[in-house]
């Protein structure tokens, strides 16, 4: 009875001492949770603000008014009405699929090409292409123009997506993240008889869908909140993108504060949704999982 008695105070005792270590534990972590929270209220603020701007009058807007109002249908008929919205959705949503669809095509090519073949000079042509991430795109701008202009492909869907199906970063992701593709289901694949094309296809897109899933959260995005070049190229405004006609809703003598933030609403609810979709595959692409 003695041992029994002394075992279960040992218990209690460990038991005790667990709680406490919680309890202290858990209060040096309340300076940590609250600035979590301060610094999460700041991050989702601009959002909630975008949301609730969009309900309201553009003088209720300029008054720092940031709760919900009730000109949600008032400022959506405007908009309606002063823009072509559908459309200017519809030619957003072609562009951004149709280059996010080329870009993960001849980025992935390169990037398993960089890394599963081996060259001598692949390496430096690799290093060129990294210096190239070092030119800002404003100094592109001219020659884009004057090379598009030449082909005329002004005010074309191929002049604004030929020079973004490739770019330096999308390929230098691909090639990192190809270092964890197993060789040793390339080898077996050529034994087998299956092509170089068929290994690519059957073997390798399979076994990287996190990097593709990542890389087309990224393309999606540049592709749908690129301004500067289909400013430049794009003169119709039959082709026009959502950051165009934010733009020119902006860009006028009064600006209508509810009609705009609801134009914003309108560009960001895509993205968010691509992004919270493929959350996962985007982690896993980004910290170069492969399955």
């Amino acid at each position: 009875m003695t041992d029994q008695g002394n075992a279960k105070k040992q218990v209690d005792v460990r038991i005790l001492y667990k709680a406490t270590n919680k309890s202290a534990t858990q209060k040096r972590l309340i300076p940590s949770y609250i600035l979590l929270v301060i610094v999460s209220f700041f991050s989702v603020f601009p959002l909630f603000w975008m949301v609730t701007a969009a309900t309201n009058s553009t003088v209720e807007v300029a008054r720092g008014k940031i709760w919900f109002g009730t000109h949600l249908a008032e400022n959506f008929k405007n908009l309606t009405a002063q823009t072509q919205l559908w459309r200017t959705l519809g030619n957003s949503f072609f562009y951004s699929i149709v280059l996010t669809v080329l870009c993960l095509f001849i980025c992935s090519i390169a990037g398993y090409g960089f890394e599963l073949y081996n060259d001598t000079k692949k390496d430096f042509l690799f290093g060129v292409l990294l210096l190239a991430m070092m030119v800002p795109q404003v100094a592109t701008l001219i020659p884009l123009f004057k090379l598009a202009s030449k082909l005329k492909l002004l005010n074309s869907v191929w002049g604004f997506l030929l020079p973004s199906i490739s770019t330096p970063f999308m390929i230098m992701m691909f090639r990192q993240n190809s270092r964890n593709f197993p060789v040793a289901i390339m080898e077996s694949a050529r034994m087998d008889g299956l092509s170089e094309i068929g290994i690519f296809f059957k073997m390798y897109m399979p076994v990287m869908k996190s990097t593709y899933a990542a890389a087309a959260v990224i393309c999606f995005m540049n592709a749908w909140n690129s301004y500067m070049w289909p400013k430049v190229v794009l003169s119709d405004n039959l082709r026009q993108t959502m950051p165009m006609l934010i733009a020119n809703l902006a860009g006028g003598y009064t600006v209508d504060y509810g009609v705009l933030m609801l134009g914003v609403l309108f560009s960001s609810i895509p993205t968010m949704v691509i992004f919270f979709v493929l959350q996962k595959q985007f982690t896993e692409g980004i910290t170069g999982a492969v399955k």
